[in-house]
């Protein structure tokens, strides 16, 4: 199921915004933390990736102009990855459609409560997966 709504609301982003599921993503994900950007190790755990699927995915974001790669003044070998304007507004172009694509696909085929106990169900094993979370 999971697989099959990533891929029908990708597909409606690509065609529409030019951005993969795992360009939203990653956007999404750095527009969340301050000053839009993470050091690389902190957006692969947050995105639950390796290190280096995160390194090839920016590498072909930054080719795109949608992030940038920042060196970190603390740490020599350490950087971080940063929205650039032009991330940012694809992402805020894209937002109301993934919102729109996720009531579409998903939400708007179960009841109220079907949704609060995919939620409940949701939370347990995120807690038991996840404990930080």
């Amino acid at each position: 199921m999971h697989d099959l709504l990533v891929s029908q609301a990708g597909r409606s982003m690509q065609s529409q915004f030019g951005l993969s599921a795992t360009d939203y993503k990653v956007l999404a994900e750095l527009t969340r933390s301050a000053d839009d950007r993470l050091r690389v190790l902190e957006l692969a755990r947050l995105l639950g990736w390796e290190k280096s699927r995160v390194s090839h995915h920016v590498a072909r974001m930054t080719k795109r102009d949608l992030v940038d790669r920042e060196e970190c003044a603390d740490d020599g070998r350490g950087a971080y990855v940063r929205v650039t304007p032009a991330g940012r507004a694809a992402l805020e172009m894209a937002a109301p459609q993934h919102v729109a694509d996720v009531r579409r696909l998903f939400l708007d085929h179960m009841t109220p409560g079907q949704t609060a106990l995919l939620a409940e169900i949701a939370d347990s094993i995120i807690e038991k997966l996840d404990p930080q979370q």
